[in-house]
């Protein structure tokens, strides 16, 4: 999957292109083909970043679920794949983060029991 981050306009909009989880491949395999609706208005017109942000808000509260948002998705990614051992390059490449101060930032709620085992296990 290939999109370009435009969270800044410093960033010059970051290139980002991850392959897609096998499980969300599963999904979208079942979604019809024509249109990607939670990315299209009932008009099938593109959503604005803001139109996208305020959609995933109302469904997250829809959901039950009100600490949730578009972005915290963006940072459990990032804790996700530090916590299956990807160095802080690799969790760049996902999620676009121009430095590793940002990724720091963003994986320091990462289960660190889970961090030291793997570290362990790469002395092995």
């Amino acid at each position: 999957m290939s999109y370009r981050r435009q969270k800044t306009e410093d960033d010059g909009g970051v290139l980002i292109d991850i392959p897609i989880h096998p499980e969300l491949r599963a999904v979208l395999d079942i979604c019809p083909k024509d249109a990607f609706t939670f990315l299209e208005t009932q008009n099938g017109k593109s959503r604005s970043p803001n139109g996208l942000g305020n959609m995933m808000r109302e469904w997250c509260n829809e959901a039950g679920l009100p600490n949730c948002s578009s972005h915290g998705l963006r940072k459990v990614i990032a804790r996700r794949v530090a916590e299956a051992g990807a160095s802080p390059h690799e969790i760049m490449a996902v999620t676009g983060h121009l430095t590793l101060a940002e990724v720091t930032r963003y994986t320091m709620d990462a289960n660190r029991p889970v961090l030291a085992d793997g570290a362990i296990e790469k002395l092995k």
